[in-house]
């Protein structure tokens, strides 16, 4: 028995008077998803200038949040989106919300959308495990809606982070119209495998390849390997077959800026369109980690110019291009486009 809705359905409103969902992923540069502890008041006062830095800022309800100040974090997310205009800086606004089995959920979901719906963009929930998870919010949200008045749907993102998650990821990612991409949880998700590890995302010391004995008995060369490259290319699948986004997570060790480029570099070279930035000085990282490289873009228009149809096969400086590098290089050209949109300076840089 399928527990999938026929396409007839799939974009009907779920209750009566919320509005139709989205049937494309509106078209938004999120190379960043900038967490602010909304119960600091002196953090929440700078929000308006963070807001001019990065793609998307992030009222963050759950994780780092003491269950004492729960409802001091959602007081100020709201706070945030009553004092700050982020429609202005092209700025993205989201919330993420406690899990569903905590018992702050349902007061998060109910405030944010009753209260600010109409300046909320996406719900973030976390420890999603199964589609399950996601038709509750759906349905909830819609209610909500519907009985705030939101004129424009707001979009839920899941966080990966249970090893049933992980089972369940296309299913999740198919689970609904409003889901708009999944991050990485890797902290959680490696307590939820049992993984031996303190690190919250980027590589680990013990997890390496070795190469073979020396016969001079000399030294080994080793190199350390990523604990998440399986998780996040079957993220990347799933949200790709979606049609949705896939976001790397948090990169925890604040002062590592070197190893932080690094992984971002990785989620970026995978297909991810952004990651999380848990300090201002991530930001900058992110926002140029997840800019395609100008000469990448420059070299990809060279391709596009000479197959407009993207047919045949072209010797371009020396290598050969065909219908296939077409398609990689108009998936750099269109992100290099979004991005241009953002940011004049490499609006100028790519040619556009």
């Amino acid at each position: 028995m399928s527990i999938t809705k026929p396409p007839r359905s799939f974009f009907k409103p779920l209750a009566i008077g919320a509005p139709e969902p989205f049937r494309d992923l509106p078209v938004n540069v999120e190379r960043m998803i900038h967490f602010v502890p909304p119960h600091i008041e002196k953090v929440r006062a700078k929000t308006g200038d963070i807001a001019k830095k990065a793609d998307v800022v992030l009222a963050n309800l759950e994780d780092a949040i003491p269950s004492d100040a729960k409802e001091a974090a959602r007081a100020g997310a709201l706070d945030m989106a009553e004092k700050f205009d982020f429609v202005s800086t092209g700025t993205g606004f989201w919330a993420r919300v406690n899990c569903l089995n905590s018992p702050w959920f349902l007061d998060d979901v109910t405030e944010l959308v009753t209260k600010a719906g109409n300046k909320l963009d996406v719900i973030m929930l976390p420890k999603v495990e199964g589609p399950w998870d996601i038709h509750y919010a759906d349905q909830l949200v819609a209610q909500l809606e519907a009985k705030a008045g939101i004129k424009r749907p707001i979009m839920l993102h899941a966080i990966l982070e249970t090893a049933e998650g992980v089972q369940n990821v296309a299913d999740i990612c198919l689970a609904s119209p409003r889901m708009h991409g999944i991050s990485l949880g890797p902290a959680d998700l490696a307590a939820s495998r049992a993984m031996k590890t303190t690190r919250v995302g980027g590589g680990h010391p013990f997890y390496k390849v070795i190469e073979d004995p020396h016969a001079d008995g000399s030294a080994r060369a080793a190199a350390q390997q990523d604990l998440w490259h399986y998780t996040v290319a079957k993220m990347v699948d799933a949200c790709c077959t979606a049609g949705i986004k896939a976001f790397y997570g948090p990169f925890g060790d604040i002062a590592d800026l070197e190893a932080c480029e690094q992984q971002f570099k990785n989620a970026f070279l995978m297909g991810c369109a952004g990651a999380w930035s848990l300090h201002p000085n991530q930001i900058q990282i992110a926002k140029q980690v997840f800019s395609p490289a100008v000469d990448e873009v420059l070299f990809a228009k060279k391709i596009l110019e000479a197959m407009p149809d993207g047919s045949g096969v072209h010797m371009i400086d020396g290598k050969m291009q065909d219908d296939a590098t077409w398609k990689q290089a108009k998936v750099i050209v269109d992100l290099a486009k979004q991005v241009a949109t953002k940011d004049p300076d490499m609006a100028a840089a790519y040619e556009f």
